[in-house]
Parts: structure tokens; sequence; C-alpha cells
């Protein structure tokens, strides 16, 4: 059975229930899809997997290139210039001069004084400005890419069997709060049976009484017997409608505005496989295992990326300058690519320590898993186990309340005929509402288990497979 409702179900039905007050049929699938549309706990459950998917693009934008754009205005302080002393040039002159005209004064003065100044050239302007472009391209990262995109893609894992746990939780919840309502109403109507039955019960022992046939104790045994009855039937009705609230509230409605009629029945079902395909389940299905399993993984990746800090990083660079006011060319290219690389030889034995750290994390997850396994074979056999005690119970209870009505028939028909006491007649209504209320309470059980089984191995599902009403 599919355990989607009708797009028209989902739509029509609340519209439905806001539309006008009073008493409202309602299924247990369309109360699941009633809480699927308006749980707020599933919508954070939602939220949850859209926030992992977007963690999982921040880890994977490593593996794209980056591109950023800087410019800067320097005012310098000073002129940045080249000075040169002209003696340099003047003395290999005045050599020369003296080589041809060994005697030749005024020259090598002129020379002389030349030679005493310095020559200052300018090569930068005091105000400079620049627009560039830079590029980043890691080509290679010892794998930390790789590990940080497997970590991304388990972290989404989780969420969505996060999601899949509250869904699984919540329905659980409802399973136990729709049957809990209609374990109310037929308990509600067993005690309103059983008062009118001795409502019957007095009035008949009026006119026996009045005939002389019974004595004035046995009417008044009979009358406190009606009122306790009707002191019950009360009570039955008080706790439906903390039944009806509890539902109302998962549903997220106003119970004060509509009165939830129940209409799908308490069940037993005798096809349930043995306990072993349960136990079975769990390594595969159930969400504490899936999510520990996960944690495994991310934490061995987490081991993989700490492995990785004792190999260098390798990148692609380039810069392009798209505007260089006072800057020459010639002195600063406007185009520049290479590659670049950087290798920490040594950290203070600080991966060496991340790298411990990390190891014993995903050996904790580990064994976790393993102990996890063990407690979730032991809750899955006890629920097996209530599933088992339920059905039998039903199947003895079933003949039993053949019995008390076939009594009651009798002692009924033995009072009638002054052979019977009211105290029998009374035990025998009394008796037949505890049998009737205790096949309800195992039915309710089972129902109950049922979920709860079918929740722990991660197949809620399986739930609706194996109910009586399941919808085609």
């Amino acid at each position: 059975m599919s355990y989607k409702l009708h797009i028209l179900a989902v739509i029509c039905f609340p519209l439905s229930l806001q539309a006008q007050t009073g008493k409202h049929s309602l299924t247990l699938q369309e109360a699941a899809n009633l809480m699927s549309n308006r749980n707020p706990t599933l919508q954070i459950a939602d939220k949850a997997v859209g926030i992992a998917s977007g963690e999982r693009q921040k880890l994977n934008a490593f593996w794209y290139p980056m591109l950023n754009t800087s410019g800067m205005y320097i005012h310098l302080s000073n002129q940045i210039e080249v000075k040169q002393p002209l003696n340099t040039y003047t003395e290999p002159a005045k050599e020369f001069i003296q080589s041809i005209l060994p005697n030749e004064q005024f020259i090598t003065s002129v020379l002389n004084q030349i030679g005493d100044y310095t020559l200052s050239v300018p090569i930068f302007q005091r105000n400079l400005t620049t627009w560039d472009a830079n590029l980043s391209w890691p080509v290679f990262t010892g794998g930390k890419r790789i590990y940080a995109t497997h970590i991304g893609n388990r972290m989404v894992d989780l969420a969505k069997v996060g999601k899949e746990e509250t869904h699984a939780i919540l329905q659980t919840e409802l399973i136990e709060t729709y049957y809990a309502l209609q374990l109310a109403d037929e308990i509600q109507k067993v005690k309103e049976q059983t008062y009118q039955s001795l409502q019957q019960h007095y009035n008949h022992a009026l006119k026996l009484e009045a005939n002389g046939i019974i004595t004035k104790a046995e009417r008044l045994f009979a009358e406190v017997n009606r009122q306790e009855a009707k002191r019950e039937w009360d009570a039955a009705k008080q706790e439906r409608e903390v039944a009806h609230q509890a539902l109302c509230s998962l549903l997220n409605m106003a119970s004060e505005e509509v009165n939830i009629l129940p209409v799908s029945p308490l069940f037993i079902s005798n096809e349930l496989p043995d306990s072993l395909y349960f136990k079975n389940l769990i390594s595969s299905t159930n969400y504490t295992i899936r999510r520990l399993r996960l944690e495994e993984t991310i934490a061995d990746n987490q081991l993989k990326i700490h492995k990785s800090a004792y190999l260098p990083t390798i990148a692609l660079v380039g810069k392009q300058t798209l505007y260089a006011h006072n800057l020459p060319s010639n002195l600063m290219p406007r185009t520049m690519v290479g590659i670049a690389f950087t290798w920490n030889l040594f950290d203070g034995l600080n991966r060496e320590a991340d790298i411990r750290v990390a190891r014993l994390a995903k050996e904790s997850v580990s064994l976790e898993k393993e102990k996890t396994e063990n407690t979730l074979n032991v809750l899955v056999q006890k629920l097996y186990s209530e599933l088992q005690e339920a059905k039998d119970e039903v199947s003895t209870l079933q003949t039993t309340i053949a019995m008390s009505e076939e009594l009651l028939r009798i002692r009924r028909k033995s009072f009638d005929e002054g052979m019977a006491t009211s105290t029998e007649v009374v035990d025998a209504e009394v008796m037949l509402s505890k049998v009737k209320i205790a096949m309800l309470l195992a039915m309710y059980q089972f129902d109950v288990s049922l979920a709860s089984l079918c929740s722990v191995c991660g197949v809620p599902e399986m739930f609706w497979k194996y109910s009586n009403y399941e919808s085609k």
C-alpha cells in the first residue's frame, strides 16, 4: 500500500474540517497525511535537509577557481628615485682628456665640478593607483577536496535519515494517539452498554420487588451497581475527551472546533513474519544504525583529511592588472601567471595529534554502532513478544467473551424466574464488560507494538501492509 494520500484528499479534507464544526469521520491514513502537511516538526526536518545541502555546496566550492579583484591607492611619503653620482661618468672623461691633452686644466676643473653632483632619476610618482584581477586554482590538495566532498554528501544523507526518522517517530505517535481515541470510543460504548443493561436490570428488579419475588436488599444492590456503572460511563467520556485533545494537538487542530470520529478499527494481523525477519532489518534499515554508519564514514574521511596535511598544496595563480596610474609597465608587468605551493614541514606535532583524535573518534563510532545493534536486537525481540502476547490474549478472550455472554443470558433468565440473585446478574454484567475491555486493550497493544516495531526497524510503511484496512 502506498502511504501517500491522493492529492484531492490532501487538499480538500483539511478545508472541510475548517469550514464547519461538528463531528467528522477520520481514517488513520487521512490523519497521517494531515499530520504530514501540518506538523511543524516535519517542516523543521525539511529545513535541516536544505541546510545540509547548502553546506555540501560550500564544500564543493573548493573544486573551482577563486577569482577576485583588488585595488589600492598609495601616497608615498617620499618619491622613489635612483641616485647616481656623476663622478662615475666624469672620471673616465678626465682620464681620456689627460691622455690627449696632458696640460689641459680648464676642462679637468669643469669635470671635477660636475663630478661633485649626484643625478636623481624618479621611478614612481608619489601617488599610485592600481586595480587587479587575481586568480587562484588549487590543482593538488593531497586529497582534501575529495574527502571534503564525501563528507558533504554524507551530511546530506544524515539530514535525510533524520527526516525519515522524524516521520517514523511521528507516525508511531500518531498511531498511538489515534488508536487511543479509538480505544476510548470503544470503551465508552462498552461502559454505556453495561449501564443500559444494569438500568434495565434495575427496572426489572423494581417490578420483581413490587411483586414480592425479590427482597429490597437485592433491589438496592441493583441500584448501587447501576449508579456505579453510570460513574464509570462518565469517566470513560472524560478519558475520551483527553484522547481527543491529544490527537487534535498532534494534527495541529483546535479540539473545541471539531469532534474527530476515528473510523479505522483496532485490528489483529496473523500474517506477521518471524522475529528473525525483523532482526535482519536492523543492520540495513534502522535509522540509528544508518546514522552511525554515515558518521563512521564521515569520521574516516576526516581522518584522511588530517593525514593529507603531510602533503603539499599546489595551485595555479595569476594576476592581471586592469588599471594602473603612475605605475610604469616596464617596471611592473601587467600580466603574471605561475604555480605556487605550500608545504607544512613541521607544525609542532599538531598533525599527529589531529590524526590520533580522528582515529579515536572513528573507533568510538564503530563501537557505538556495535553496541546499538545489540540493544536494538533486544528491543525487537521485546516488541515482537508483545505482539505475540497480544494475539494470544485476543484469541483467548474471544472465547471468554462468548462464554460470558452465554452466562449473562442464563443468569438473566434465572433472575426473571426467581432462580438467581441480583448479585449473580450484576457479576455477570461486570465480568462481560471487563472481558470486552481487556480484548480492546490487547488489540490496542498489538497495534501500538506493531507501529513501534516497524519504526524501530526503519520500515514504518510496513505497518500499513499488515493493517486490515489497507488502502488499495
